[in-house]
């Protein structure tokens, strides 16, 4: 005879083994298709009574980021200082976040991107239209910042005045840019560029600090509502390590590396003894994020949450 008897111990095994046996003989389930990285198109956050909108208008893989930046650094200390922050040297990804402010009264937009199709579709996704640009502020002239400002002609942000750097435009106005000609020619052909200093404003608010090297006239803008600031930094840092961690590592697109470099401490030094957020075009989306001393240089601190408090 057989003994029929089961222990609590064989029970239990047999119960959970239930699930994996009709999971084999059941019908099969399709997985789910891989999706790739994804980034969302805006973050918005509070800065007293402004609104301050990130605007995701690209991102592209670069190889071989040495070739722009740390040119004045051996291979093996730019290799070192990559892996010690857990990046890879041999590529580097960029992103191009134009910002956007509404204080209320006006509605600016700071640079314009690559191109007119993708900044437009990131301000829709924030839920503005090209049409409420009450003002178009430019950094500076690089393809990436004024790409944004028309397409065959026609201009992208028709209703907005648009301001610039004085020292800027002066610099590039017999360069024989192309994309300088095609995009921001017209505008000052046709009067509708206005000229900015150091300390101007462009509304309320807003004031337009020199930040010179990476061109001769690079601005970055001071935002200020109810005791609250932020810096939009523009191209004067370009990157969250190579850049900060290393603020004297040349760059190949700084104009002047020698200056790019000092205005890097200055801004950096006065970032992280005031405790002000700044906005990088190219840091990571969001692109918002505050700046501490470390050793001879700086650390980047990325933003949680800290202006998304009501």
């Amino acid at each position: 005879m057989t003994d029929a008897r089961i222990t609590r111990r064989q029970a239990l095994a047999g119960a959970a083994a239930l699930p994996l046996a009709a999971a084999a003989t059941g019908p099969a389930r399709a997985s789910a298709p891989m999706m790739g990285p994804d980034f969302p198109t805006h973050a918005r956050f509070r800065l007293g009574g402004f609104e301050v909108t990130t605007l995701l208008a690209g991102t592209r893989m670069v190889p071989n980021p040495q070739e722009i930046f740390g040119l004045n650094v051996s291979e093996e200390t730019f290799a070192e200082a990559s892996a010690a922050a857990m990046i890879p040297a041999d590529t580097s990804r960029f992103f191009f976040t134009p910002t956007v402010v509404n204080t209320g009264a006006a509605l600016i937009l700071f640079d314009t991107g690559l191109a007119p199709a993708a900044t437009v579709a990131a301000l829709e996704a924030a839920g503005y239209t090209a049409d409420q640009v009450s003002h178009v502020a430019l950094t500076h002239m690089h393809g990436d910042h004024i790409g944004g400002l028309m397409e065959d002609g026609a201009e992208t942000f028709a209703g907005a005045r648009y301001l610039t750097g004085a020292a800027e435009f002066d610099a590039w106005d017999f360069s024989g840019d192309e994309t300088f000609e095609a995009k921001v020619r017209p505008l000052s052909d046709a009067g509708k560029l206005e000229f900015l200093e150091d300390g101007d404003a462009v509304t309320p608010g807003v004031t337009a600090m020199a930040a010179f090297g990476h061109t001769p006239g690079h601005m970055a803008f001071m935002l200020e509502s109810e005791g609250r600031q932020l810096l939009l930094g523009a191209d004067f840092a370009n990157h969250y390590v190579w850049s900060l961690a290393n603020p004297d590592w040349e760059v190949l697109f700084d104009r002047d590396k020698e200056q790019a470099a000092a205005t890097r401490r200055r801004l950096l030094g006065m970032l992280a003894a005031d405790k002000v957020p700044f906005v990088g075009y190219h840091m990571p989306f969001p692109g918002l994020g505050y700046v501490e001393t470390a050793g001879d240089g700086f650390r980047y601190v990325p933003h949680s949450y800290q202006l998304t408090m009501e």
